[in-house]
């Protein structure tokens, strides 16, 4: 059967190879970011709710970790927002409890930081990323297309107030929208905001994939390159530059479920799937063919070159 809340292991640019919890339905969320590479939300929310019981994730995930594979990260994560669920909490503890030889990371817009249940509950995780583009209300709004009732001043004092009381590693990934979030304006308050969070590394990211909306684009090298200085502090990379690729992952997934897990994730084209996956062009293609045959995925063709993604209605 396949699993509903496990996906991976993936190769992912900011934390290697990772499995994916998903504890949220399809595009579940407290914004529609313009960026979303899973497209639009199609539930806008703030309210956390119980979606799935914890205990139906964690048997998914005792059956993935049976042979205790290799991993760098078992990651809370997938098509929407994980704070929303209100298993965030026992899952984060049954896993360190269980599995305290994997590092537990959580990938976060943020937005809910502003909660103390919320903050309560991370502070076991080994690592929490949330996300800030900017400290304009109008920018947030445009990137983020955020429920109404959010505002960046509040999210980011609820950021504040998180790292007060957590020891784990907290980055900070910053998300470049050229044209938004790039005048010396943004940066200037993306530099004091970073300052007051005090992130133990911020990770610079830009459009690698087919967005939401089209008018979004990606920046260049030189631009993060630029950004990076700009905001002037020791801890600051570009995501993906440092990424290697372990030559016997091959040999540790299926290839063809390291690429169906990969494509659930994230559209890919085949050069993206060569580099996390370390298989050949040729190999990356014949599965490619295989599944879209099947009809388990579908492609589209982008300024970057052809994506691959899994078919919605198989999911």
């Amino acid at each position: 059967m396949t699993p509903k809340h496990i996906f991976g292991p993936v190769l992912s640019r900011r934390l290697g190879l990772s499995l994916g919890i998903d504890l949220v339905p399809f595009k579940t969320c407290s914004y529609d970011c313009a960026y979303c590479e899973c497209g639009h939300t199609t539930s806008k929310t703030v309210t956390r709710q119980d979606f799935f019981p914890a205990e139906d994730v964690m048997a998914e995930l005792r059956t993935a970790l049976a042979t205790r594979p290799h991993l760098d990260s078992i990651t809370l994560a997938g098509s929407g927002e994980p704070t929303l669920a209100r298993s965030l909490g026992p899952v984060i503890a049954i896993v360190k409890r269980e599995f305290p030889e994997y590092p537990l990371s959580v990938l976060t817009n943020g937005s809910l930081l502003t909660d103390p249940g919320v903050r309560n509950e991370l502070l076991p995780a080994d690592r929490v990323i949330p996300t800030l583009t900017t400290t304009c209300q109008k920018t947030f709004e445009r990137i983020h297309n955020p429920h109404p009732s959010l505002t960046i001043d509040t999210i980011i004092r609820g950021m504040e107030e998180f790292r007060s009381r957590y020891r784990g590693a907290l980055w900070l990934e910053v998300f470049v929208v050229p044209g938004l979030n790039t005048t010396d304006e943004e940066l200037a308050g993306l530099r004091s905001a970073i300052g007051r969070i005090d992130p133990d590394l911020v990770q610079l990211n830009t459009l690698d994939r087919p967005p939401a909306e089209g008018w979004v684009e990606a920046a260049s090298e030189a631009e993060l390159e630029q950004i990076r200085r700009s905001l002037g502090r020791p801890g600051i990379e570009i995501a993906g530059q440092r990424l290697t690729v372990n030559p016997a992952l091959q040999a540790k997934t299926r290839s063809a479920d390291l690429v169906r897990a990969t494509l659930h994730r994230r559209p890919s084209i085949v050069e993206d799937l060569v580099r996390t996956t370390g298989m050949s062009g040729a190999e990356v293609a014949k599965i490619l063919g295989a599944l879209e045959r099947a009809g388990e995925i579908t492609s589209r063709r982008m300024e970057r070159g052809v994506f691959y993604s899994i078919n919605q209605g198989d999911l």
